[in-house]
């Protein structure tokens, strides 16, 4: 007869599937759309070997599955109520651990006391883009912007920011977003476009955040 303690150690499985950094990281891109082992090692920092490896103990934790496309293997997310776990995860430590709030403070440390580049919250953002008074700017690969995006928004890479100038509006705020709440492709976005004298701020979530919260995306 099944006891309640296997019940709780196999929920266990799945809170030790997400217990790394890198896993955590494999999630973030695997919320963006499905991937090939090769982009998510790239992705995550990772060899190709040692991203298979967490992909398996993710896929046995049944938060990832596999199909075979040719000669590759691609992974995508089992159920997008994981975007919600992590976030309820990122929410519960920033909010209770003083070393969470230490290190984002670090990892934006470039944005100023007096709030200018302070991040524009969802209800802020919807309220935006139903008055027509923001620019939605993704600046993840086009890949990924394929794969789903949100309404109205212009697709300029990171890397490609510099030669596409002409697509964004010097009279409007810029709302610039990524891959999730630490995604750093936003931020420095925000950093370059304000040198150069747009109105710009980045949205405090992502695409997988405002997907999850059953917000239209196209």
């Amino acid at each position: 007869m099944t006891s309640k303690q296997e019940l709780l150690d196999t929920l266990a499985s799945v809170a030790r599937a997400l217990g790394n950094g890198h896993r955590l990281a494999l999630v973030e891109r695997l919320a963006q759309t499905e991937a090939s082992v090769e982009a998510l090692a790239e992705t995550a920092d990772l060899s190709v070997g040692n991203a298979s490896q967490h992909l398996q103990q993710l896929r046995r934790a049944g938060l990832v599955t596999a199909r075979r496309d040719g000669k590759q293997m691609l992974y995508r997310l089992t159920d997008e109520r994981i975007v919600t776990l992590v976030t309820l995860l990122r929410q519960v430590a920033e909010t209770n651990l003083a070393e969470m709030e230490r290190l984002v403070s670090r990892l934006f440390a470039d944005d100023n006391a007096a709030g200018a580049l302070q991040a524009v919250s969802r209800d802020e953002l919807l309220t935006g883009m139903t008055t027509g008074k923001m620019t939605l700017l993704d600046v993840r690969p086009e890949m990924e912007f394929k794969a789903g995006h949100l309404p109205e928004a212009i697709n300029i890479p990171l890397a490609q920011l510099e030669d596409m100038l002409d697509k964004l509006p010097k009279d409007k705020e810029i709302v610039a977003y990524c891959r999730g709440p630490y995604c750093v492709l936003s931020h420095q976005a925000v950093q370059r476009l304000r040198q150069l004298g747009y109105q710009v701020r980045r949205f405090e979530e992502g695409y997988p955040e405002w997907k999850a919260a059953g917000l239209t995306v196209v």
